[in-house]
């Protein structure tokens, strides 16, 4: 296979994984009409694949993702991308351990957001995925790399896998794709249990020692040796 051809079947695949992950988000109620999208790195190449503007979750297909370089440009698509689309190029350019993004507008985590208060870790799931609270960001503006500025800020303080950007929404990598959709996923139950908790008491906090040592264990020895999430 020459390298052109290797190139291209490397981004087919890509787009395929992309775009057969959306459903997952719609599957677990994270989000409402075309808001919320999935990114992913092409492995070996300064290129992602992201969803296109508001096109419905019903009518993505491989074909539509949208391929750009690392600094947000289209280099293949008949679409115009997400305009998550530089913010997310900033994450990737800025963290080069993550191969996947996520962003939602889930109800209850984006509910911590609208407050300002991060989630904090009085469950053992929340020190499995999150190491910690789940961190809030900075207000930002949607267009450009601002919101990328922002989670990178947030995220290399934290051991979290997610932020909740302030009045907006999560963001969540990883080093797939599809664990950065396993945090979104888990990050909106956390929110949802923790407030529920809230409702009937003040919730008992995790010692520490304990949330590190949950965190270490999730991250290093659940799972199936070749993918531990």
């Amino acid at each position: 296979m020459t390298a052109v051809a290797d190139t291209q079947a490397t981004i087919a695949a890509v787009r395929r994984d992309v775009a057969a992950l959306h459903a997952e988000l719609t599957r677990y109620q994270l989000v409402v009409w075309t808001a919320g999208n999935v990114s992913a790195r092409v492995p070996g190449h300064e290129l992602l694949v992201i969803k296109p503007s508001g096109v419905s979750y019903d009518d993505l297909t491989p074909q539509n993702m949208v391929v750009c370089d690392l600094d947000g440009k289209v280099v293949d698509g008949e679409h115009a991308p997400s305009s998550d689309t530089e913010a997310q190029a900033y994450v990737y350019r800025e963290m080069p351990e993550v191969g996947g993004v996520v962003h939602t507008h889930s109800t209850y985590a984006a509910a911590w957001g609208i407050r300002g208060e991060p989630v904090p870790c009085v469950l053992t799931m929340c020190a499995d995925e999150f190491g910690g609270e789940i961190p809030i960001g900075p207000f930002a503006i949607i267009g450009d790399d601002s919101i990328g500025r922002g989670i990178v800020e947030t995220l290399r303080g934290s051991r979290s896998s997610a932020v909740i950007m302030r009045n907006h929404g999560v963001f969540s990598v990883g080093p797939t794709a599809r664990k950065a959709v396993a945090a979104a996923v888990m990050c909106e139950d956390v929110a949802r249990t923790v407030h529920i908790s809230r409702q009937l008491g003040e919730p008992i906090p995790i010692e520490q020692a304990h949330i590190d040592s949950l965190h270490d264990r999730y991250q290093n020895v659940y799972g199936q040796q070749k993918d531990r999430r």
